[in-house]
């Protein structure tokens, strides 16, 4: 946008306040709503749509419902082994994770390492 184009803009709604043009609007006073495709392109919507309906998830949101209850399972665990070999699996999902989002190192998942667990809970 120019700059100080949006002075002019903001100035002219607020006239148009002060004459009482949005007084009567259909929806006044009510939350809006939205269509819930309105951010998907229309050449998808359908694709969308079906997808939806089979209560499809993609795959990175189905091993990241995975991660979640492995590392709560990980946190009730008292056997060490059982929590290595655990820890190993979680760490496999974490990179399989990171490979699938495609996205930047600042929002992947990072591994948990076997040190952070023997700190915590000891050696048996």
């Amino acid at each position: 946008m120019l700059p100080g184009f949006d002075k002019i803009i903001e100035q002219r709604i607020l006239e148009a306040q002060k004459r009482g043009e949005f007084d009567n609007l259909s929806g006044t006073g009510k939350p809006l709503e939205f269509e819930e495709s309105c951010t998907v392109p229309e050449d998808l919507r359908i694709a969308y749509k079906i997808l939806k309906n089979a209560d499809y998830l993609p795959p990175e949101i189905e091993l990241k419902k995975e991660i979640i209850k492995t590392e709560e399972l990980l946190a009730e665990m008292e056997d060490a082994p059982e929590k290595y070999r655990v820890l190993k699996k979680l760490n496999f999902m974490k990179i399989k994770f990171n490979l699938l989002r495609n996205t930047s190192v600042i929002f992947e998942e990072t591994e948990i390492y076997a040190e952070k667990l023997v700190e915590k809970f000891g050696r048996k």
